[in-house]
């Protein structure tokens, strides 16, 4: 079959396109950004064609798939509804494909992908598996009979999938566009939850427990009344490690080259599901220790002595626990923090939360809010100076005037946000490099 993605270079559409082109199809694709993106790598490594403009062919029979970033007034969605195409939902797609194959589908508000690419780590170093991960990376192999797959609870995606297992890390509320309140989310987690026969799910989120599940459920936590028990947490500046229990009985002591509170959680959750799924006990405290997390999460470098991080986190929660762990790695640095707002109803609804996740770190930079799918007229008036105004020590900084940034160098400087922050990024070394 022939597929056409729209918004190709999104990392949701790059993976479905890198899973769809693996699964024997015939892949093309579309987007307006002509900037290098990181989920270009899957892919070159195949191949697909992406095209920038209006002026090539488009068979027939191919069917297509667009970026909700593309609304019906964009000259390619245009030109392919003229031409008599029909545009599949794109979470429709890969609901196709999770059909196919004994699927466990990783939700919650934050640690998806992470999850996610923990239980790829182990289980593709063992029983071997196709993924779905939203940092632009998939595979698929018609013999593997497992799909681990990142599902997203954005525009209700997840609703689309057909999960054998689901795993949900946490629930709150995050896509104010979409939800009109927690109650809602919980709701919609519910019907996710609910398609499966097992759900392993946080069993200390207060959220997580209000679902009224119809299936088997696993919780897992710190608190006695789950079924799986998180005991003697460290966390050090070399990793973390903790115990866990089946109720009173010892499986192990588990060691993750992760920083946070969050990841000794989301990797409980992980090992649950590696055992029911097979894998001893022995085996993923052997594969553990040399994962390596997902673009764009955590990912570190170092150039002049100045450590750089580039992190996904884009909700106050996800900046906090993210922080922190940069704390608990490198306790004795000068953290500064860079951070892009996205969406002008995420960063309106959350202004106070996100003033005090980013007042952990010693000094803060906000760009101007970046928002590809919403109208700003739509939402209440909200600029970046209404976080900066609640923030000590925090100044507005943009692509072009990274040089200020300079004063920070000698210390941790993060880079946060979900939309793109690589030219932040690219500008900043620039400019640490021409230092002599």
């Amino acid at each position: 079959m022939k597929y056409y993605c729209i918004g190709i270079k999104g990392s949701g559409m790059s993976t479905l396109a890198q899973m769809l082109y693996d699964m024997g199809n015939d892949v093309t694709g579309y987007d307006d950004a002509k900037d290098y993106k990181f989920t270009e790598k899957g892919l070159e490594k195949r191949g697909i064609k992406i095209f920038y403009d209006q002026n090539h062919e488009i068979d027939r029979d191919t069917i297509v798939t667009a970026s909700r970033a593309f609304n019906d007034n964009h000259p390619e969605i245009k030109r392919v509804k003229e031409l008599g195409l029909t545009i599949k939902p794109y979470n429709e797609v890969v609901g196709e494909i999770t059909k196919k194959f004994k699927t466990i589908s990783i939700s919650g508000t934050h640690g998806k992908t992470t999850t996610t690419s923990i239980l790829k780590h182990l289980f593709t170093n063992t029983v071997g598996c196709n993924y779905f991960i939203g940092d632009g990376s998939g595979h698929i192999d018609m013999k593997n009979e497992l799909l681990v797959i990142e599902s997203d609870e954005f525009n209700r995606h997840f609703l689309a999938y057909y999960p054998t297992t689901a795993i949900i890390t946490c629930i709150e509320l995050e896509h104010t566009e979409i939800y009109k309140d927690i109650e809602d989310t919980i709701n919609t987690f519910a019907k996710f939850a609910n398609k499966a026969s097992v759900v392993i799910a946080n069993g200390d989120d207060e959220n997580v427990r209000k679902i009224k599940f119809n299936n088997k459920v696993i919780f897992y936590g710190e608190n006695n009344n789950n079924d799986y028990i998180i005991k003697n947490i460290k966390l050090e500046t070399t990793g973390s490690s903790f115990d866990l229990y089946e109720k009173d009985k010892f499986i192990d002591t588990f060691y993750i080259p992760l920083y946070g509170h969050h990841m000794v959680m989301n990797t409980a959750s992980a090992i649950i599901e590696a055992l029911k799924e097979g894998l001893k006990k022995e085996q993923i405290r052997e594969i553990l220790p040399s994962f390596k997390n997902a673009a764009r999460r955590f990912s570190e470098k170092i150039i002049k002595n100045t450590i750089i991080i580039d992190d996904y986190a884009h909700h106050p929660t996800e900046i906090k626990v993210t922080l922190e762990a940069i704390r608990q790695k490198y306790p004795n640095k000068r953290l500064t923090v860079v951070f892009r707002p996205n969406t002008y109803s995420r960063t309106s609804f959350f202004k106070k939360e996100f003033a005090d996740s980013l007042s952990i770190a010693d000094k803060v930079y906000i760009t101007p809010i970046k928002c590809d799918r919403e109208n700003k007229n739509d939402y209440p008036k909200i600029e970046s100076e209404d976080i900066i105004e609640l923030i000590s020590n925090s100044e507005i900084v943009d692509d072009d005037c990274t040089d200020k940034i300079l004063k920070d160098k000698d210390g941790v400087v993060t880079f946060m946000g979900c939309a793109t922050v690589s030219h932040l990024i690219e500008n900043f070394i620039k400019n640490l490099e021409s230092i002599e």
